[in-house]
């Protein structure tokens, strides 16, 4: 990440500020905001004159206050060790942000979203010398009892794999592979940032065919979900939707379920955060 100033914060409006004297800003870019390196993004440009979205308590920022670039779209990362951890919005790790500032979060403490100390065991599925691209799988890792990850190599990558770790025991950021591309070799990890406003790319999507099994028997037999799709609980307040949820997530027959929390009551979130690492 090659980090610069952007310009300076001329006006605060709660989460929102308002940056002048900018030059080479660009859209949706990754922005640490003050001294204390305030996660934000950039909503909107200007001249020289920029609108940036922070992601956390403003409170202390003033006018003059230096704005730092990333060159890089807010992104998060993808990798093993994201089963079983609890993440903030802007995906730090909750456990490790009570290690680094207690139970109130400070303003500007960093994270990195995969345990880089941690070791996962590597197995190859392929060998130096052949062609790869996109979506083509390096190798596993046994993330957990019943789920492997599948190491892949990242979507704008293609070429000739020049080596690949053998079976073993690697952290996150190791090398595992290096890739002869048309622009160079490039060297692989098992993790990849990935910005979070584009979608992931796919050759095709499978048709909806297999029934999803919320254990909900009125859901089952009135309004059957299927996997891979989508549905929307509407209701008003207090008609039962985050317990709905909760349940369908409880019980469903998925391998893996993913709580998003967004706007949800402070109680409610208390619950899922007690109840469902169990």
């Amino acid at each position: 990440m090659n980090e610069r100033i952007l310009g300076q914060v001329k006006r605060v409006n709660g989460p929102v500020i308002e940056a002048k004297g900018i030059t080479d800003a660009r859209m949706l870019e990754l922005v640490s905001v003050g001294e204390s390196r305030l996660t934000g993004e950039v909503i909107k440009l200007s001249g020289k004159s920029a609108v940036i979205q922070v992601y956390e308590d403003t409170t202390g920022l003033a006018p003059n206050d230096n704005i730092y670039g990333s060159g890089m779209p807010l992104s998060l990362e993808l990798g093993p060790g994201l089963i079983g951890t609890i993440y903030d919005g802007i995906q730090r790790p909750l456990s490790r942000l009570l290690e680094l500032s207690g139970r109130f979060i400070e303003r500007g403490v960093f994270a990195e979203s995969l345990d880089r100390e941690r070791v996962w065991s590597f197995v190859p599925r392929l060998k130096a010398g052949a062609q790869v691209s996109g979506g083509a799988i390096l190798g596993t890792v046994q993330e957990t009892s019943t789920i492997e990850h599948r190491i892949c190599v990242p979507p704008d990558v293609s070429g000739k794999l020049v080596s690949i770790a053998p079976a073993g025991d690697y952290k996150v950021d190791g090398e595992i592979a290096v890739v002869a591309t048309a622009a160079g070799e490039r060297k692989l990890t098992m993790v990849q940032r990935w910005p979070i406003r584009v979608p992931r790319p796919v050759v095709q999507r499978r048709p909806l065919d297999i029934p999803l099994i919320t254990g909900q028997r009125v859901i089952d037999t009135l309004f059957p979900l299927a996997k891979g799709g989508t549905v929307a609980i509407p209701g008003g307040f207090g008609t039962g939707k985050t317990m709905t949820q909760h349940a369908i997530a409880k019980w469903c027959d998925a391998d893996i379920i993913v709580y998003i929390g967004c706007g949800e009551r402070g109680n409610e979130m208390t619950d899922v955060l007690t109840e469902f690492p169990k």
